[in-house]
């Protein structure tokens, strides 16, 4: 009887050093906490818009699918007609058969119905309407196609150099692309160009027929500052979100791409402005500043749901950015009067 209680003691005792003496080759990796910076989709940049440093990029230049940011560009070209005098805010903005069956997000246009260019922008602003979209498409350039091409020629011009429009409402097609960079070049674009009506983007809420339409950016009236721009989700996209704030009299912009949930995009936006701020306060007080990206910690880019990042999704990455400072060139001006954005940097260290 003492024997087989001394062989099974061996036997156990066997067993647990077998267990303990596996190869590390062969043990079982220990999960790391969910990033975002985890997520191939995901891509950020934040740059000062008066001097053109870019404080912070993850990813800045790969392409990505934009969603609705789109629309920026969209009502970048109808303010451009409002500022040539040839489209009046008072204008009615009609709806083809096409228009009115875009894809939600709509407005609801009904076939006989019209609504002004004013109502047209608030409606793009809030609502992300991609029925208005197509139609602000038809009603200025005649044809989706030739509005289209008048998007692509601007982005081009204005130092959009890695984007591709498809379309005006940022529904999915395999040719519409843009980066973070590019989105943080059309929304600097935005700003100084359109002073007047980037007031547009702040709006919280849009009513139209008795209808109240709160803006999908939940930013507005809830982080410090954030007054604008525009965001975006599609499944290819995922969230995304081109947010410009105003501090003590100093915008930053910030553009993330592929988040997996609103809430993720927005606490990362809010971390990502919160540390630029604290950079800029540091640099006024005579001292170099510590680094946006040193000031970042896991639960900045901690998504909210972690099981919204699939296991195939995963891929080992550093949580630093690609790059923490750059310069932007002043802008310069071309033949036609648009403002172009001369970059000289490459590998993804300038914002061009």
């Amino acid at each position: 009887m003492q024997r087989k209680i001394r062989d099974m003691v061996l036997i156990l005792a066997v067993a647990c050093t077998s267990m303990t003496s596996v190869s590390p080759s062969h043990a079982q990796p220990v999960p790391q906490r969910a990033s975002l910076t985890a997520i191939p989709k995901y891509a950020a940049i934040m740059i000062d818009p008066q001097t053109g440093e870019v404080l912070y990029a993850h990813q800045p230049d790969v392409e990505r699918h934009p969603a609705s940011i789109t629309k920026v560009m969209t009502m970048f070209i109808l303010f451009e007609e409002i500022r040539a005098g040839r489209v009046k805010m008072s204008d009615r903005v009609p709806f083809s058969f096409t228009a009115r069956n875009q894809a939600p997000s709509r407005l609801g246009v009904g076939a006989k119905e019209t609504i002004s260019v004013d109502e047209a922008i608030q409606a793009l602003a809030t609502k992300s309407a991609n029925d208005v979209a197509y139609a602000v498409a038809e009603f200025v350039s005649g044809s989706e196609k030739q509005f289209v091409e008048r998007m692509n020629k601007r982005a081009r011009e204005i130092g959009m150099k890695s984007t591709n429009f498809a379309n005006p409402t940022g529904l999915p097609n395999p040719s519409h692309h843009s980066t973070a960079r590019d989105i943080a070049t059309l929304s600097r674009a935005m700003l100084s160009q359109f002073p007047n009506y980037y007031t547009y983007f702040r709006q919280r809420q849009f009513t139209w027929n008795g209808q109240v339409m709160p803006n999908h950016n939940k930013l507005l009236g809830n982080a410090l500052g954030v007054d604008g721009i525009k965001t975006g989700y599609t499944a290819a996209s995922g969230f995304t979100l081109a947010a410009a704030a105003s501090r003590n009299g100093k915008r930053l912009i910030t553009v993330v791409l592929g988040a997996p949930t609103s809430d993720a995009r927005n606490r990362n936006v809010e971390a990502l402005l919160s540390a630029g701020y604290a950079l800029l306060d540091e640099r006024q007080q005579g001292r170099k500043g510590q680094s946006v990206s040193s000031r970042m910690n896991e639960s900045d880019f901690a998504p909210s749901i972690e099981r919204a990042i699939a296991s195939s999704e995963m891929r080992p990455i550093s949580a630093r950015p690609d790059t923490d400072r750059a310069t932007l060139k002043p802008a310069v001006q071309t033949r036609t009067g648009s403002s172009q954005r001369a970059g000289t940097s490459s590998g993804g260290a300038t914002l061009k």
